[in-house]
């Protein structure tokens, strides 16, 4: 019980760090709304999931050893972050849309869990986090190791999702907030597109975890 508790304490820190997920989760949330703000926290908590998967099969040691599979991907991660910030710097306004505020719209929920997914899986180092911190908290006294690590897997998505949820209300809260103050509406659309350009070009930059 004492490990669970350090886990989430460790889960809890790591998800309180500003970053792409972050970001995305409150932007979707102040131009779209609560629900595709939702939607977007699914796609980013099925990537986590993958993660796990992936770290339990072993595949995060592939680019821990192999600098260029980690370097593939971490190009990619970089270009889809920087190319959202430059969507964010292209629209005229991130002010809730009338419509979709309305119901006129219809929902594109698919393309916010796919920015969700792409986000989060385009980043290697959420699936090196799992590959060094799960196995942190396997104990092969405890019982089975496979169960440990899907219980610690499903732990690890449900703590990012819970933490998303707030992040979609706070977004939706902010996107009412703004459609007063349109000139906090247009320092903000600059900070969100900074961020994630920000993030970005970090994760370019970044050396292959050792």
């Amino acid at each position: 019980m004492t490990d669970l508790w350090i886990f989430l304490g460790t889960l809890t820190v790591a998800y309180l760090v500003p970053g792409a997920d972050m970001v995305l989760v409150l932007q979707t949330g102040t131009v779209r709304g609560r629900w595709h703000a939702l939607a977007a926290a699914i796609g980013l908590g099925i990537s986590r999931g993958a993660h796990v998967v992936l770290a339990a099969l072993g595949l995060a040691a592939l680019l821990k050893t192999s600098p260029i599979a980690y370097e593939i991907v971490k190009i990619f991660g970089s270009l889809y972050l920087v190319w959202l910030g430059i969507n964010i710097l292209r629209a005229a306004s991130l002010l809730p849309e009338p419509g979709m505020m309305a119901g006129k719209q219809p929902a594109s929920y698919r393309g916010d869990i796919g920015r969700g997914m792409l986000t989060n899986f385009l980043n290697p180092k959420p699936l090196l986090f799992c590959s060094v911190l799960l196995p942190q908290f396997i104990r092969p006294a405890g019982g089975d190791v496979a169960a440990q690590f899907l219980f610690l897997g499903i732990v690890l998505v449900f703590v990012g999702f819970a933490f998303d949820t707030m992040l979609a209300s706070a977004g939706s809260a902010l996107g009412r907030f703004l459609r007063c103050h349109p000139l906090v509406q247009a320092i903000q659309k600059w900070m969100f597109a900074s961020l994630l350009i920000g993030f970005g070009i970090r994760l370019a930059l970044s050396g292959r975890p050792q």
